[in-house]
């Protein structure tokens, strides 16, 4: 690495800046301004912003009230109200652009939403410890996205250092925890010309110097909100004047899990979210169920998924109430492929703090990053999802999550020095 490498103290204050400001999806208000202003000192070629990086058809994009919000909150934090005023509408996320000369177009995708999830205050967590815990109450950077936003930043800066000849284009991806922003990110139009794509999470049970250098196993996923409406009653009256959502719900529910298993791999079902009613004493007249169907294949998932439609709509009759189900996000499976993993191991091999490479890995999960990863190869380019282990006290999405803030480092050294030797070799 040459004496211009990245600024790793630097790095980590944006790290723990963006761990103090969690946002959902598509609220990413706050973290989009503060990346912008990072990367406004960097010498890049062009950054675009918000809209102009994403296909206008996004799901599950929240309320006017609940955007407002939100915009309202980042700006009190301090985002800079110019920037913040080009995410209306919830468009956020950007796309980082370094030329450098002919060569091929390498992207790197990093994703940058929170999660609803109240982080731990005790004093054994680091963050609560050193000042760094959450602010937005309710809400935690629980799976790593702060990390890795960070390390595209980093990733920039040491290419930007380096004898790299191409282009590099990196993605911060709004919208991965509900599997929603990955598709119009896609669909945006800056991938077409990407020859090249690796996609990037810490941890996922990797500790801190082991690196994945290209995971699989990705199970395809759809996440829908179906709502029932029935008619409301007095409850010890005239309970047979109602038609009782909840009913209809709790029958969904019960035969959501009947759906049968498939001989052709796994699949997976979940009503994570339900609710309903207003009071003991009334019959309920609506009710919701917030859920997933997952499929070791995207056929799989499809497979699951129309039984889950049918079951949904069929509860709903057998309680003479109506259902309406809207998907709220949805992402492919998705492979790696072994010429640009190689790279990566070979590349980790070589790498300071990693002493284990693994050539492969099942997720065991879901990504939207597939979408990105089947845009470039659908194109005739090679992708890869790369994992950087990170100890983490404890697993993802629960409310004492952390990173080992040397997988920052790890993460720049390997996909930095990746993104070189693909650009040299062009596998």
């Amino acid at each position: 690495m040459s004496a211009d490498a990245p600024n790793y103290d630097e790095l980590l204050d944006l790290r723990r800046d963006l761990h103090r400001h969690p946002e959902p999806a598509w609220r990413e208000f706050y973290t989009t301004a503060r990346l912008v202003d990072t990367l406004e000192t960097r010498p890049l070629d062009e950054l675009y912003v918000g809209p102009e990086v994403l296909a206008a058809d996004r799901r599950g994009v929240p309320d006017d009230a609940e955007l407002d919000e939100w915009t309202h909150r980042a700006i009190e934090a301090g985002a800079r109200e110019d920037v913040v005023a080009r995410l209306a509408g919830g468009n956020t996320g950007l796309v980082a652009v370094l030329r450098r000369g002919p060569g091929p177009t390498v992207g790197l995708r990093v994703d940058i939403d929170g999660l609803p999830i109240t982080e731990a205050d005790g004093a054994s967590h680091r963050p609560a410890a050193e000042g760094f815990r959450s602010e937005n109450e309710g809400f935690m950077h629980a799976c790593g996205h702060d990390a890795h936003a960070t390390v595209g930043v980093g990733v920039l800066d040491a290419v930007a250092a380096s004898d790299f000849e191409g282009t590099l284009k990196v993605f911060f991806q709004p919208s991965e925890e509900t599997v929603a922003g990955g598709e119009p990110m896609a669909e945006g139009g800056h991938l077409d010309d990407v020859d090249y794509l690796l996609a990037l999470h810490v941890g996922l049970d990797h500790p801190t110097g082991e690196v994945v250098a290209g995971v699989d196993g990705f199970l395809a996923v759809s996440h829908f909100r179906a709502e029932f409406s029935g008619a409301s009653a007095h409850a010890g009256g005239h309970p047979e004047r109602g038609r009782n959502a909840v009913q209809a719900m709790a029958a969904a529910i019960q035969n959501l899990y009947a759906i049968p298993r498939n001989h052709d791999g796994a699949t997976r079902v979940n009503a994570g979210l339900v609710g309903g009613g207003t009071a003991s004493n009334i019959v309920p007249e609506e009710a919701f169920i917030e859920g997933e169907v997952r499929g070791e294949t995207t056929e799989l998932m499809e497979y699951v998924d129309d039984h889950a439609q049918r079951t949904l709509r069929s509860a709903a009759e057998m309680h003479d109430c109506e259902v309406d189900v809207e998907y709220e996000g949805r992402a492919p499976g998705g492979e790696s492929d072994d010429a640009l993993a190689s790279v990566v191991s070979a590349v980790a091999d070589e790498t300071r703090g990693v002493d284990s490479v693994l050539a492969s890995d099942d997720l065991g999960g879901s990504e939207d990053a597939t979408y990105l990863m089947q845009r470039v190869q659908e194109r005739g380019g090679l992708a890869a999802y790369v994992c950087v282990g990170t100890d983490h006290p404890g697993g993802h999405h629960t409310p004492t999550f952390d990173v080992d803030e040397e997988t920052v480092r790890i993460g720049v050294d390997v996909l930095s020095g990746a993104i070189r030797r693909i650009a040299a070799e062009r596998p």
